[in-house]
């Protein structure tokens, strides 16, 4: 893999006291972005809930996925992004041309586009009856504490979460990045100690990304050179839409709704919230496909 491209490393550190993660982004927050026309503060929200949901994914197995909702008060509307085991991310926000002035630090303004409360949700298909669903309130909006919140009360996992978007001049993606690092059982106090104070005074993801930093060494920035990578994986955006898929979905509405549609437009078209792809049917289209919405005559 070139230096640049997308991945997330998966690693443990200090002896196995610690489980870290690290990713970026760059290319796919570049995609969602041009999927969805996003202006820069709308860029950096859905961008930051794709950095975290694609480190989440990485903590699955197998067949494994999730999806995190982050339904705030903010102009933006609801951030949605799904997230696999193997490195697959989708996402999109309600508000795409939300963009909003910097805040007092100079910063996009993330918490004030999603807004400071609402609550944010994460559905975890795990090949269960039923999927688990966390929710935790909304303590910031700038994600990266919020995100943190749910994994100290949701999963009862202390953890750092950071995340960050560095928006062009042009709305492109410069980059995009973020860690998450979590405490296991072992951890003294001091070293707790330490480590807070390493991920205090650590420059943000997108600083040390703008510098040319590795992944490797952005971690090493929290825990110094007691690092283990144990995986590599890809990164990328992956819609599983399809013509097909919308086809079965028209079927399964029954004959009369299907009916209505043809007697009324004639036409339907399909929009797929995640990747953005519009799917069209003309009436030859639905009539085939009303004909096998029609109950079988019994043989």
């Amino acid at each position: 893999m070139s230096p640049l491209e997308d991945i997330i490393l998966r690693g443990t550190a200090w002896g196995g006291k610690l489980r870290v993660f690290a990713t970026r982004t760059t290319a796919l927050v570049d995609e969602l972005r041009r999927r969805h026309n996003t202006l820069p503060t709308a860029t950096a929200a859905l961008g930051r809930t794709a950095t975290a949901g694609a480190m989440m994914g990485a903590m699955l197995k197998g067949e494994e996925k999730l999806t995190i909702q982050v339904k705030g008060v903010g102009p933006i509307g609801q951030i949605v992004v799904d997230a696999n085991a193997a490195g697959k991310v989708r996402g999109y926000v309600d508000h795409p041309d939300v963009h909003l002035a910097s805040n007092d630090k100079g910063k996009l303004d993330v918490a004030g586009a999603v807004g400071r409360s609402g609550y944010i949700h994460v559905i975890k298909d795990l090949g269960l009856k039923e999927p688990y669903r966390g929710s935790i309130p909304i303590v910031s909006g700038e994600l990266g504490e919020d995100f943190t919140y749910y994994f100290a009360t949701s999963e009862q996992t202390p953890s750092a979460v950071g995340l960050g978007v560095l928006v062009d001049t042009d709305g492109s993606v410069l980059h995009a990045g973020g860690f998450i690092i979590q405490v296991l059982p072992g951890l003294s106090d001091n070293e707790l100690d330490r480590l807070e104070r390493a991920i205090g005074t650590m420059p943000p993801v997108t600083a040390l990304l703008d510098q040319g930093e590795s992944l490797e060494e952005i971690l090493k920035f929290a825990v110094g050179d007691e690092l283990q990578i144990h995986e590599r994986l890809p990164v990328e955006f992956s819609c599983n839409c399809s013509k097909e898929r919308v086809e079965r979905t028209l079927i399964s509405m029954g004959e009369a709704e299907l009916q209505q549609v043809i007697d009324e437009d004639g036409k339907c078209e399909v929009l797929c919230h995640f990747c953005n792809e519009t799917y069209t049917f003309d009436r030859t289209h639905l009539e085939a496909l009303l004909e096998q919405a029609r109950p079988k005559p019994l043989q």
